[in-house]
């Protein structure tokens, strides 16, 4: 999934230098999406004790 999100980052930057708006602002909508549910993730697992900081 963060792979998905850097990925997506990287095409966002190269649009908007080439200024393809839209492709742009639709790559970056969706990894801000895919931040926020990776997000969440982390922090229900931090929070139900599953994830074991060693």
């Amino acid at each position: 999934m963060l792979e998905a999100i850097i990925i997506l980052l990287i095409i966002a930057a190269i649009a908007s230098l080439l200024g393809f708006r839209g492709v742009a602002g639709a790559a970056g909508g969706i990894a801000k999406v895919l931040i926020f549910i990776v997000l969440i993730g982390i922090l229900l697992l931090l929070f139900f004790g599953i994830l074991v900081v060693a």
